[in-house]
């Protein structure tokens, strides 16, 4: 197996980048996401979409050959593949909206067990969070979506929940969950642990996962 990056959000976004495959047309959202295209090239056959209006792009340029008119969802410069089209966002959200996106990848303040997810939230802890914005087309519009997100939050708390208790972007969307230190698969049964990426143990993760889980039938443990 491919060696992962060692710091926690590479790790995420590496990951995810070896759920894709030759011929998808692949949304990337905020943060973590957005990270995914430097993972793959143009031999991989991935056309990467991104929100504000472009198909086929591809990593962060070398600094001596950004442009800042050509930028991601997170406003970080991006390379044009060969073949790539631009255009306005109105056009870009109809793509979003009618099926032309084969897989979204996503980060997340929480998910559950039921594949849904929570990415937004107006008012939490006094502060104020952006809005829902085009995820939520997203995770009706889309075939499959890839939840990118740090296992537990900086105070050691799950994000993986029984039922997420923050307001909701999707339901019964999320149907693959990728962490700093697990893949899980959303299934009708609930939610099966797949990979182990990190030096984590089987009961590490346990202890970090407040939503029960299964075991695949072939569980890989990969170090990071």
């Amino acid at each position: 197996m491919q060696a992962l990056p060692e710091t926690p959000k590479q790790r995420i976004a590496a990951r995810c980048a070896q759920e894709l495959h030759p011929g998808e047309v692949v949304n990337l959202g905020l943060g973590i996401p957005t990270l995914t295209a430097n993972y793959l090239d143009a031999e991989a056959g991935v056309i990467f979409h991104t929100e504000n209006g472009a198909f086929g792009f591809g990593g962060r340029p070398a600094l001596d050959a950004i442009d800042s008119d050509f930028t991601n969802a997170g406003c970080e410069p991006i390379t044009l593949m060969p073949g790539a089209a631009l255009m306005d966002l109105a056009t870009s959200l109809g793509a979003m909206r009618n099926g032309y996106i084969d897989v979204t990848i996503l980060g997340a303040l929480q998910v559950d067990a039921l594949g849904n997810l929570a990415n937004w939230a107006c008012d939490r802890n006094g502060k104020w969070w952006p809005g829902i914005g085009g995820a939520m087309d997203l995770c009706y519009g889309t075939r499959k979506v890839i939840a990118a997100l740090a296992h537990t939050d900086k105070h050691g708390n799950s994000k993986i929940l029984p039922r997420c208790t923050l307001p909701l972007t999707g339901r019964a969307c999320v149907k693959v969950i990728v962490t700093e230190h697990a893949v899980f698969d959303v299934t009708d049964a609930g939610l099966v642990l797949r990979e182990i990426l990190s030096h984590a143990t089987l009961d590490d993760i346990r202890a970090m996962t407040a939503a029960p889980f299964t075991l695949a039938p072939l569980l890989q443990m990969r170090a990071a």
